[in-house]
């Protein structure tokens, strides 16, 4: 990272590793609480419907909505969940985007309606980094998913659902969505914008878009584009789905008896989960012991590490639909701030927001030298450096140097 040296701006390395959430959180950006109900999904999808119930979220209708590829994707619903009280003036409001797999629960318990627990308890909430009795935080599902907002498990227009009919979306269109969205509820501006991994690509190119409508952005574990080895794996995964035969082209949500693409989502899960995850860690947890009671020898049983990726593979099934995750893997993989605007560089010197950028050095996907480029070119940035052996994922758990960089951040 020496082209960091250069850089005059606020640097920060910490030695610290996550103390108040166990290193063991899932890679689905779901790590706190109890687990999720043991409950099987739907017959051919985990994505939610109104059968479960709203929980905690809240729905707005933003009407029709003109994709980047021309296409307009009609009678879209955004799903958010909303903490605090928004200021008289509307000066307060603070936008948390979620990751590949999230959702807008960002706080709160396991219920029919929320299969998984508040995925950054410690972040967001009274008297924490992000100060629900100071700040109006909003964390909206993203455009594409599956827990509310529109996706290819929501129903079209002619009442079926989309499935294979539902268009590209890219990281731009699902931004338009999110600020349709804050239109709606008639916030003019974000005093923050913040988010990690995908939730990260979202909040760049956020303040690429709208520079004068973002007053500070926190990009964690993030880029400003899709690097080769991303793509590569986003390109597994999503093949891992689509061999399933019981994908069928992405129609499989009415199919009798059918059961849909499980097993082809959890592989991609657990391919993704692994590369969350890093070797050094994965081995100091499980090397190559047997699961309890079983026998790798045998040709059934199976080692431990096969055991927690086979937890995780069947928790993402029982929340989560097939068709969105091929949607979201696909826009991180065409992510690029810079493209139609002179480059990435380009794009990051339109950012006028006061912006931290954190990575983490274990990350593999997102390596402190690519998340580097965008401290290079956004004016006001500070730029530090979390070190713990759990890699990408160590963006989701409890780390006091990211609470205290957040604070100084708003407090600022």
């Amino acid at each position: 990272m020496t082209a960091l040296g250069a850089l005059h701006r606020t640097t920060a390395t910490t030695s610290s590793t996550p103390s108040r959430r166990a290193a063991t959180s899932s890679p689905d950006r779901q790590v706190t609480g109890e687990p999720a109900p043991d409950v099987p999904p739907a017959a051919s999808t985990g994505a939610w419907t109104a059968a479960h119930g709203a929980g905690d979220r809240k729905f707005m209708s933003i009407g029709s909505l003109e994709l980047e590829s021309g296409t307009v994707l009609q009678d879209v619903t955004m799903a958010y969940e909303t903490w605090g009280a928004l200021d008289a003036d509307g000066g307060n409001a603070i936008l948390v985007l979620h990751a590949l797999t999230g959702d807008s629960h960002v706080r709160g318990g396991v219920s029919a309606a929320h299969p998984s627990p508040g995925w950054w308890e410690d972040v967001v909430g009274p008297g924490l980094p992000i100060d629900t009795d100071r700040w109006f935080v909003i964390a909206p599902n993203i455009l594409g998913g599956c827990q509310g907002s529109t996706g290819p498990s929501s129903l079209a227009p002619d009442g079926r659902a989309w499935g294979s009919r539902f268009p590209v979306l890219t990281v731009r269109d699902q931004v338009a969505a999110e600020r349709r969205l804050r239109d709606q509820l008639e916030i003019e501006r974000w005093s923050l914008v913040i988010g990690g991994s995908m939730g990260g690509m979202r909040a760049v190119e956020w303040a690429v878009s709208h520079p004068d409508e973002v007053e500070r952005l926190a990009v964690i574990a993030s880029s400003a584009r899709a690097t080769a080895d991303q793509i590569a794996w986003n390109s597994a995964q999503s093949a891992a789905i689509r061999v399933d035969p019981e994908f069928r082209g992405g129609d499989y949500y009415d199919v009798v008896g059918g059961q849909g693409p499980q097993l082809g989502l959890g592989i991609a899960r657990r391919i993704a989960h692994t590369t969350y995850r890093t070797a050094t860690e994965l081995e100091t947890r499980f090397g190559n012991r047997p699961q309890e009671s079983e026998d790798p020898f045998d040709g059934v049983g199976r080692h431990q590490i096969t055991s927690y990726l086979d937890h995780h593979a069947g928790k993402l099934a029982r929340r989560f639909d097939a068709n969105s995750y091929l949607v979201l893997a696909h826009s991180m993989s065409t992510h690029d701030v810079g493209r139609g605007r002179g480059g990435v560089d380009a794009a990051l010197s339109r950012v006028s927001a006061r912006a931290l950028v954190v990575a983490i050095d274990s990350d593999r996907l997102f390596p402190p030298s690519l998340v580097a480029e965008m401290v290079e070119h956004i004016p006001r940035s500070s730029w530090h450096v979390a070190h713990s052996e759990v890699g990408h994922d160590a963006f989701l758990l409890a780390h006091p140097e990211l609470d205290g960089w957040i604070a100084d951040l708003l407090d600022g």
